[in-house]
């Protein structure tokens, strides 16, 4: 009953965002971040269940997306087949280049697994570059979405109408990934994650078990390849580039792998941090990578993982007790981000923005690069923040473990009755 409900408010978020989010800026997000939830997740199926670094995953949601565009384009040249059936082209298409490269790169592990898979990311980035008549070259292979036949009325030109599309593969495509972690294979690919040896001693085949999870996953990343190629409407060679695979890794990682709706989590992060927060800063990647060290030392299980240890509190009645201290740091964190924000965009203005004038706006204030007070007041602000920032840290991991140390005698007293 809970887990049906809990599929029933996914249904109805996807349903009901755009109408809630109504601008043309919002759709095209929320149509964005439908994509990039499929992809995630089939990432998390070879990283977080299956324990497999892949360096290349964007070869296959990349290759996805190139045989999408070419079939929309035959389309409009009067091939009989739905617009709306085109991700399934993608996905195909993924599959069937994993079963054509899978074979090779899983029958490695761990380290050696990572390797292979970046090397075959390369080799399939080099020859986007060298064939131009399948992968359009520096420019790319463009489409129009609005080919065929129009069915129910539904041209897919408005993106309100690709919205819709987006979502359901969305939730099919969670739905389906979901059922897989419950399956004999998807138990079965934990188990060679976490000791292949003990596997291959009950009769199992470590590499068969890797093989056809990478496959599946490979699957699900086309159709998400697919869905780009009709949001865009064109596709270039910078989508099967290990800066894209990349960024799945990092934005899974930021998300969870842990945890089935971690990658969800990591996805929207993902959308949210190449689209608007690029637009706010020029040095949106450092930030972005200082926040990526940030959570591999103090939490390495993702935003998930803080979501499921406040979610235990809360059940367990102790939440209340840390708001306080949760407030006190997010407060202190903020203010020592705002000094070294400062004083990271005054070091952009002036390697990037010199010919612009030694003044810029940042957060409703004027700084001046060629005044040393801007300089140091941005520097004490930080050091405030840092320095009240672990006066509040140390009392609060205090309290937590006390916490926990109590929820564990809980427990065991719970079992004991």
């Amino acid at each position: 009953m809970h887990r049906m409900l809990v599929w029933g408010l996914y249904a109805l978020a996807l349903a009901l965002a755009p109408l809630v989010f109504s601008s043309s800026l919002s759709q095209t997000l929320l149509s964005q971040m439908g994509i990039a939830i499929i992809v995630c997740l089939s990432y998390n199926m070879l990283l977080g269940q299956g324990g497999m670094l892949s360096f290349g995953h964007a070869v296959y949601s990349g290759m996805g997306a190139f045989l999408a565009i070419h079939t929309l384009n035959f389309v409009s040249s009067g091939l009989a087949l739905p617009v709306s059936l085109i991700p399934l082209v993608g996905g195909f298409a993924g599959l069937l280049l994993a079963l054509l490269l899978g074979w090779v790169t899983t029958k490695k592990s761990a380290t050696p697994f990572a390797m292979i898979t970046l090397g075959l990311g390369e080799l399939v980035w080099a020859m986007a570059l060298m064939f131009p008549g399948f992968f359009g070259g520096e420019a790319g292979v463009s489409g129009n979405r609005v080919a065929g036949s129009p069915v129910l009325g539904i041209t897919f030109g408005p993106q309100i109408e690709l919205y819709y599309l987006i979502a359901l593969y969305t939730f099919v495509c969670t739905a389906l990934m979901y059922a897989f972690t419950r399956t004999p294979l998807g138990r079965m690919l934990n188990a060679v994650r976490d000791n292949s040896e003990r596997v291959a001693f009950v009769g199992y085949n470590p590499q068969m078990v890797r093989y056809l999870a990478f496959v599946i996953a490979a699957f699900f990343a086309g159709i998400s390849g697919g869905l780009a190629a009709l949001n865009f409407e064109i596709v270039t060679s910078e989508v099967v580039s290990a800066y894209r695979s990349g960024l799945y890794l990092l934005f899974t990682f930021l998300g969870g792998t842990t945890f089935f709706f971690g990658p969800i989590i990591g996805a929207i992060l993902m959308v949210l941090a190449l689209v608007l927060l690029s637009e706010f800063t020029q040095a949106w990647l450092l930030y972005l990578g200082l926040v990526f060290i940030v959570m591999v030392i103090v939490a390495p299980g993702g935003v998930a993982a803080l979501v499921m240890a406040n979610l235990r509190l809360a059940k367990a009645g102790y939440l209340r007790r840390l708001w306080p201290a949760y407030l006190a740091l997010l407060a202190t964190a903020l203010l020592a981000l705002l000094g070294a924000s400062a004083l990271l965009e005054m070091l952009y203005h002036l390697q990037l923005g010199a010919t612009l004038g030694p003044e810029l706006r940042f957060m409703g204030t004027t700084l001046n690069t060629q005044a040393p007070g801007s300089w140091l007041g941005a520097a004490m602000v930080m050091l405030l923040g840092l320095a009240l920032f672990e006066s509040r840290r140390r009392p609060f991991v205090r309290d937590w473990d006390e916490i926990q140390q109590a929820i564990a005698q809980d427990i065991k007293r719970r079992e004991v009755l």
